[in-house]
C-alpha cells in the first residue's frame, strides 16, 4: 500500500460523545482511537480509573502536551463500596474549568464513573433527574446501577457551585 492509497481513520473511544462545548467523554481512550482525539485538539484528559495510567496513553499526553487529571474512583458496586463525594466535587471543579477545555472524561469503557461525574455536572446545569438519569442509563445500559443513581441524586451541587472561579466558567453554564 502506498501512501497516496492511505485513508487515515477515526475511530472514537468507546461510548463517545460530546457532554457540551468542548467536553467529551468515553471510554478509556486506545492507540486506534489517537487519530480521533488529535481532531478534537484536546488541552486535557480527565481519568476516572484507580489504576496507574497506561504508559502507551501517557506517551500520547506527552506527545501532544495533554494534561491528566486523575480522579480515582472505584465503581459504585454494593455494598461496601461507595464513591467520595469531595474527590467528584474536585472532577467536576475540573470539568468546569475552561482553562481544561476541550477535555475527555472517562473510565474504563464510560459507563458508570463517567456517568456519574457528568450526572453531578447536569445537576449544576439545572437538569431534571428524569433527564439525568435517561442520559445515564443510554450509557450504562445494559447494566445501570441504582447505586449510581442514588450517588447522583444525592450530590450536594453547592460546594462545586461555592468553589467556581466565575472567571472560568463555560459560557454555556449559568448558575
Amino acid at each position: 500500500m502506498n501512501d497516496e492509497n492511505y485513508i487515515e481513520e477515526f475511530i472514537p473511544p468507546e461510548n463517545f460523545a460530546m457532554v457540551a462545548p468542548n467536553i467529551y467523554r468515553g471510554g478509556m481512550p486506545k492507540k486506534k482511537n489517537q487519530p480521533f482525539l488529535e481532531k478534537l485538539g484536546l488541552k486535557s484528559i480527565l481519568t476516572l480509573i484507580l489504576e496507574e495510567y497506561p504508559v502507551q496513553n501517557q506517551s500520547y499526553l506527552k506527545k501532544n502536551n495533554i494534561k491528566l487529571f486523575q480522579f480515582g474512583v472505584a465503581g459504585n458496586k454494593e455494598p461496601f463500596v461507595d464513591i467520595p463525594e469531595d474527590v467528584m466535587v474536585k472532577a467536576v471543579l475540573t470539568l468546569l474549568d475552561t482553562r481544561n477545555h476541550p477535555i475527555l472524561i472517562h473510565c474504563n469503557k464510560g459507563k458508570h464513573r463517567t456517568g456519574c461525574l457528568v450526572g453531578c455536572m447536569r445537576k449544576i446545569q439545572g437538569w431534571s433527574y428524569t433527564s439525568i438519569f435517561d442520559e445515564y442509563r443510554r450509557f450504562s445500559a445494559p447494566k445501570s446501577r441504582s447505586m449510581d443513581q442514588q450517588f447522583i441524586e444525592l450530590f450536594d451541587p453547592k460546594p462545586v457551585v461555592n468553589s467556581l472561579n466565575i472567571k472560568y466558567i463555560p459560557s454555556w453554564l449559568t448558575l
